[in-house]
């Protein structure tokens, strides 16, 4: 199961945990949909995103059927899968075999550098992951576009415009891949889900998504429903 693969150990959850406890408190607030791209309109093609909470950290799931064309070409490194899971986070905390507060610290502060990591898989995206937390959204191919255009753009990429892959992942079909951006406290794994699903139209707030908890919340919120077994 890639559960199993990607799943978080006790320590690590307990280590993000601390790392931003002091910053949950702000979870309560939630900017408003962006219109014309959330939700979609009546009779508007729509696709459907997933939202997975893994204890401690959040990802994006979309059907690579979905993926508009031109956007995010990276996602056929992952031919055969019926899905793609994207998540982002400070490099040398994502990579580790076991997440320390030591680690969680230094990438609040001292942040080497960022990996985006991404799975691919077949079925219900709930069977693959049982042990985490799943919430479906219906965005507007307009949001999806946008969506699937800020993940590519969350890519370091070579002279040439490759991407730089760092190696297997977490799952079985999985890998890393070196990211743009630098991890530090106000900018997490969390907060950008919440990007992500904010340059779709969705009624998120980044600054309030710390917590893998808050973007769950915020997600259910603004409609999203827990996907169907």
């Amino acid at each position: 199961m890639a559960e199993a693969a990607v799943g978080v150990t006790a320590g690590r959850a307990r280590a993000i945990g601390l790392a931003f406890l002091a910053l949950a408190a702000f979870g309560s607030g939630c900017a408003g949909p962006i219109q014309g791209l959330y939700p979609p309109r009546p009779g508007e093609p729509r696709a459907s995103v997933y939202v997975l909470s893994h204890g401690w950290h959040t990802g994006i799931a979309v059907r690579r059927a979905d993926v508009p064309a031109g956007l995010w070409p990276e996602h056929r490194d992952f031919e055969g899968s019926e899905f793609v899971e994207v998540g982002w986070g400070d490099r040398d905390f994502y990579q580790a075999p076991e997440g320390t507060s030591g680690l969680a610290v230094r990438a609040a502060v001292w942040s080497r550098s960022s990996v985006l990591h991404v799975v691919g898989f077949n079925g219900a995206v709930r069977r693959q992951f049982p042990g985490s937390d799943v919430v479906e959204l219906g965005v507007s191919a307009r949001g999806l576009e946008r969506l699937t255009a800020f993940i590519e753009a969350a890519y370091a990429r070579d002279r040439a415009g490759r991407p730089m892959p760092l190696g297997p992942g977490q799952a079985p079909l999985s890998r890393f891949y070196l990211a743009r951006e630098t991890y530090y406290l106000w900018r997490t794994c969390n907060t950008w889900t919440a990007r992500a699903l904010r340059a779709a139209g969705v009624p998120i707030t980044p600054l309030y998504a710390f917590t893998a908890g808050n973007v769950m919340y915020q997600v259910r919120r603004s409609g999203g429903a827990m996907e169907a077994e």
